[in-house]
């Protein structure tokens, strides 16, 4: 398992969106029902793994859903960004209570904040206009912009850290997220800091058993966390 780096400044921190800083109350449940429906699948058959795999890219759950299929997933991958992008757009997003401030606050000790999303690129713009979020942190990831591969693996953090260059080390990163899959892809890339929220997909103990170095109720707490880290001798 992952450990807290002490004495460490963590300069870079790469935040998950959907259930960490957004709050979509279950829209991704909805949006892919709906594309279920408009494809002639039976959701309820499918539900219990797209839960399961909260937080890892989209493409990935339907090819796997699909059998390696890829003609299908990506049929299936296209419905569910068209309708998780009208609701959003129908105005049911809203920032996680705190979110912004504690982004804000972070900049203003001089880190940088990169925002990550399981969505494709389309989908996470929705999102940022829709929040008015274009300007508020230096760089936006998706697993296209990280050779394709999202969560688990550790590409989009690693991805922050080669494209904003602010660390020479990958134990100043600091990594939080709502699933099991955030914390796995912030272990695999060797942040030092781990954290879990409570405000999205999975509770605490699957967040621990992946490695979280903390679990937060939201990511309001996330300076302070970072901060007594930081301090802790």
């Amino acid at each position: 398992m992952n450990t807290v780096t002490e004495n460490l400044r963590h300069d870079l921190v790469v935040l998950d969106m959907a259930g960490t800083t957004v709050a979509d109350g279950g829209l991704v449940e909805r949006a892919f029902a709906t594309a279920a429906e408009r494809l002639g699948e039976d959701a309820a058959t499918m539900i219990d793994y797209v839960r399961a795999t909260m937080g890892e890219s989209k493409i990935s759950v339907f090819r796997h859903l699909f059998g390696g299929d890829e003609t299908r997933a990506r049929q299936a991958n296209v419905a569910f960004e068209e309708a998780y992008g009208e609701l959003v757009a129908g105005g049911l997003i809203a920032p996680v209570p705190g979110a912004a401030e504690a982004i804000g606050r972070l900049k203003e000790e001089g880190r940088t904040v990169v925002l990550t999303t399981g969505f494709a690129r389309v989908t996470q713009d929705a999102i940022l206009d829709a929040l008015g979020w274009r300007d508020l942190v230096e760089l936006t990831l998706c697993p296209a912009d990280a050779g394709g591969r999202g969560r688990p693996y550790p590409d989009m953090v690693l991805g922050a850290f080669l494209r904003t260059g602010v660390v020479d080390d990958v134990r100043r990163i600091a990594v939080a997220g709502d699933t099991s899959y955030d914390m796995l892809s912030g272990v695999r890339a060797g942040a030092g800091i781990v954290a879990g929220v409570l405000t999205g997909a999975h509770g605490e103990a699957a967040l621990k058993e992946h490695g979280a170095t903390h679990v937060l109720a939201s990511v309001a707490e996330l300076p302070g966390a970072m901060a007594r880290a930081e301090a802790y001798r």
